[in-house]
């Protein structure tokens, strides 16, 4: 069975989005789009708080948010008390947000990658699985709940 993913963005993340999208289908997922449907001026959060509600339910397995710096995406996400979004610029960092912290949505600061990095980080978040072990009781403390 195909990972499910939901996607998202603001209007500075819109053509990432796109592109991103059609390289998850590409591999095979199946890919659930939270919009925006166009490159016109939005709200981040307006769209960061579907995505995450999607995860949080085990509706998608994995989320990806994309806005100019990717920090209000993943300051939105965070809100969730069952996400653990990690903003990610380089794809070391990514692989070790789902290593060690068990991050379920990668949150892609658009304006400072290119659009090749942008996938790259998002296959290798997407591929790359929780180590569990010493860091399973880290992330157990990471909830205020």
């Amino acid at each position: 069975m195909s990972k499910r993913i939901a996607i998202g963005s603001d209007h500075a993340g819109f053509e990432y989005k796109t592109s991103i999208i059609q390289f998850l289908e590409q591999q095979g997922y199946i890919v659930q789009d939270f919009g925006p449907t166009s490159a016109d001026s939005v709200d981040y959060p307006d769209f960061a708080h579907p995505v995450s509600i999607s995860v949080e339910k085990g509706e998608n397995d994995l989320g990806v948010l994309i806005c100019g710096s990717a920090n209000g995406v993943a300051m939105s996400a965070n809100k969730h008390q069952g996400i653990r979004a990690a903003l990610c610029w380089l794809e070391e960092i990514s692989a070790l947000a789902r290593q060690h912290n068990n991050a379920n949505i990668v949150c892609l600061p658009a304006r400072f990658i290119d659009i090749d990095l942008a996938k790259r980080i998002t296959g290798t978040f997407i591929t790359t699985e929780f180590e569990g072990g010493r860091h399973a009781g880290r992330v157990g403390k990471i909830s205020c709940a």
